[in-house]
């Protein structure tokens, strides 16, 4: 008994052996990604690329930077082939998800220099083009985060965000643009109110919840979209909030157009970030929604409502989510199209599971599904060898991989999509 006592305590647990497998995979695929990028951009780059960090009309005008792309690459191949090799050597979860991290953003910097490399492009106009995309995707994030952080599950994301496009425009054609913001807020909250109805009064399942109300606004917005705003043209034809400078920061060389020179959706989503994470993280509120998400019976036994705080939650997380919509007519095109939002809400629900259930995280993972985004469009502009659609499938394939767990399990509240039964 003492000899199978002293085996056990010397062997390796399936914890430990699982890390190291884990951290040779991570090297590995750091040292496959520093071979791609020795073989096809390092050697397939010709002459400098030129960013441009300033624009004409921009207080004060940065110098071009101009980096050799043959040369450039080649040292980035060499730094992935290190963090790969030291992940050999030294693993550890969190530092092989860190690693993996870097490594794919130093592939990104590569490809975009390797397209780069002979020419010329606006830096300054991807970034600021990044953050706009980036808007919708951030706050349907923001709105699964306010709504899973109380257990439940908001599929309804997408038709919350097509109806908050669909009120905008119409509200804000008739009585201007403000008006439309206003109403879209107030109809993506009534969406999250009759979800949050179906899903804990009447304990519906939560997937079927959200897919029933994404169904019932996708062939509402067409039908009017069709047959009233093709004959009454008047009622989609609302105004587009321009952006808004800031002074000082606005004039910031490439962080002031991205950040302080924008409109009042990309400040509003800004702003809703940070009161969400205060509120969450450090309120008593907070504790008690975060609370009601991981042990509902507990928060109730404490004398929380469960059944008030999903209700308020919900509803707040389809008002987001409508102000988000909002943004595809008023501050975007400043019309209305049959099925306008793309699957942006699905995007969300993937950002926020990127950003581990944190509204900054879930702006962070929204800022590259953005960049990517924008990045297909420049990469159309210099006509890249590499089809541009090509590139729109990469913030799906980091969802995979995250949502698969590669970089690290992220963990739900605990729960999640679970209803809940009053004793």
């Amino acid at each position: 008994m003492a000899m199978t006592t002293e085996t056990a305590s010397t062997s390796p647990s399936a914890l430990d052996i699982g890390k190291q497998k884990h951290a040779r995979l991570v090297g590995t695929v750091l040292i496959a990604l520093a071979v791609l990028v020795a073989l096809v951009f390092g050697a397939g780059s010709d002459g400098d690329a030129v960013f441009r960090l300033s624009r004409p009309t921009d207080a004060l005008v940065l110098p071009d930077l101009s980096v050799p792309a043959m040369q450039f690459n080649y040292i980035i191949a060499g730094l992935l082939a290190f963090l790969g090799a030291r992940q050999f050597l030294r693993g550890g979860v969190r530092w092989s998800s860190l690693s993996l991290g870097i490594g794919l953003a130093l592939v990104v910097v590569t490809f975009l220099v390797w397209a780069t490399s002979g020419k010329a492009f606006s830096l300054t106009g991807m970034l600021q083009a990044t953050m706009v995309r980036a808007v919708p995707i951030a706050l349907g994030g923001l709105a699964g985060v306010l709504c899973e952080r109380v257990a439940v599950v908001n599929i309804a994301i997408e038709g919350m965000l097509l109806a908050g496009a669909f009120t905008g425009a119409l509200l804000g054609s008739i009585f201007g643009g403000i008006a439309g913001v206003a109403a879209a807020v107030v109809v993506g909250g009534l969406f999250g109110f009759i979800l949050a109805a179906l899903v804990v009064t009447y304990r519906m399942d939560q997937i079927i919840a959200g897919v029933v109300i994404n169904l019932f606004v996708l062939g509402l917005t067409s039908y009017v979209s069709s047959q009233v705003f093709q004959e009454y043209r008047s009622l989609n034809n609302a105004p587009v909030f321009r952006a808004i400078k800031i002074p000082l920061l606005g004039d910031i060389p490439v962080i002031g157009p991205m950040l302080f020179y924008q409109n009042i959706f990309v400040y509003g989503a800004l702003v809703m970030v940070a009161v969400a994470t205060y509120y969450l993280f450090y309120t008593r509120s907070g504790l008690r929604a975060r609370a009601v998400g991981e042990h509902p019976r507990a928060a109730d036994t404490l004398g929380i409502d469960v059944y008030r705080t999903r209700f308020i939650h919900v509803t707040l997380g389809g008002m987001v989510a409508g102000f988000g919509g909002a943004w595809f007519t008023l501050g975007s095109v400043g019309r209305f199209d049959e099925n306008m939002t793309g699957g942006r809400g699905y995007i969300g629900l993937a950002a926020m599971i990127f950003g581990r259930w944190h509204p900054v995280g879930a702006l962070m993972a929204a800022l590259v599904f953005g960049f990517a985004d924008s990045m297909q469009q420049k990469l159309a502009l210099l006509q890249t060898p590499i089809p541009s659609e090509f590139l729109a499938m990469s913030p799906y394939i980091a969802t995979i991989i995250v949502v698969a767990g590669f970089v690290g399990r992220a963990r739900a509240p605990a729960a999640d999509g679970q209803p809940y039964i009053k004793e």
